[in-house]
C-alpha cells in the first residue's frame, strides 16, 4: 500500500515537472530572442565600421587584431559575437519553427546556451498548464514518474526476497533424523 502511494507520488511529481516544459522552452525563447536582437545590433555596428574603412567585415577583424594586443583582444571578442549570433540566430529560427513537441525535441540541441537558458530560469513561474501540450506533457511525466518509482520498487522487493531467502536457512537447527 505504501509502495503504490510513493508510486503515485511519483507520478504526480513527474507529472507536475514535465507539464512546465512548453511555457519554460516559451520563456527561453523570448530570452533567446532578446539576445539575437541585442547581438544582431552588435554586428550590425561592426559591419558598419568596417565599412566606413572600405574593408569586408572578415578582413576588417583580421587588420583591427594586427593593430596589437589590445586591437587583437577587442578582434577575437568582436569575433565570439558574431559566432554566438550565427548560433542563436540559428537556434531561434529552428524553434520558432517548431511547435511544442518538435521544441521537446530539439530542446537539447537548440536550448544549449547556458547564459539564456539560466536567465530564462531567472523569471520562470510554474504555472498549472492548461493547453493540450502542457496535458500531454503532463501525462508523459505522470507515466514516467510513476514507471520509474514503480520498477525502483519491484528491483528492491526482488532483490529484498532474494536476500531473506538464503538469510532464511542459517540459523536453524539441523534436523535431528539426519545427525
Amino acid at each position: 500500500m505504501i509502495l503504490r502511494l510513493l508510486t503515485l507520488v511519483g507520478g504526480l511529481a513527474g507529472a507536475a515537472g514535465l507539464s512546465q516544459f512548453p511555457e519554460y522552452s516559451q520563456q527561453y525563447m523570448q530570452r533567446l530572442g532578446g539576445a539575437v536582437d541585442e547581438l544582431g545590433r552588435q554586428v550590425t555596428r561592426y559591419e558598419e565600421d568596417a565599412a566606413r574603412v572600405g574593408l569586408p567585415l572578415d578582413a576588417y577583424l583580421v587588420a583591427l587584431g594586427d593593430e596589437g594586443e589590445l586591437a587583437h583582444t577587442q578582434s577575437r571578442n568582436m569575433a565570439s559575437d558574431i559566432a554566438r549570433h550565427d548560433r542563436l540566430s540559428t537556434a531561434l529560427n529552428q524553434l520558432e519553427g517548431a511547435g511544442p513537441f518538435m521544441r521537446a525535441r530539439l530542446a537539447f540541441d537548440m536550448m544549449p546556451d547556458g547564459e539564456v537558458a539560466a536567465r530564462a530560469l531567472e523569471t520562470f513561474k510554474p504555472a498549472v498548464p492548461v493547453t493540450f501540450e502542457g496535458a500531454v506533457f503532463a501525462g508523459a511525466g505522470f507515466l514516467s514518474g510513476w514507471a520509474a518509482l514503480a520498477l525502483a520498487f519491484a528491483i528492491l522487493r526482488r532483490s529484498l526476497r532474494m536476500l531473506w531467502g538464503t538469510l532464511g536457512g542459517r540459523g536453524q537447527r539441523p534436523n535431528q533424523t539426519e545427525a
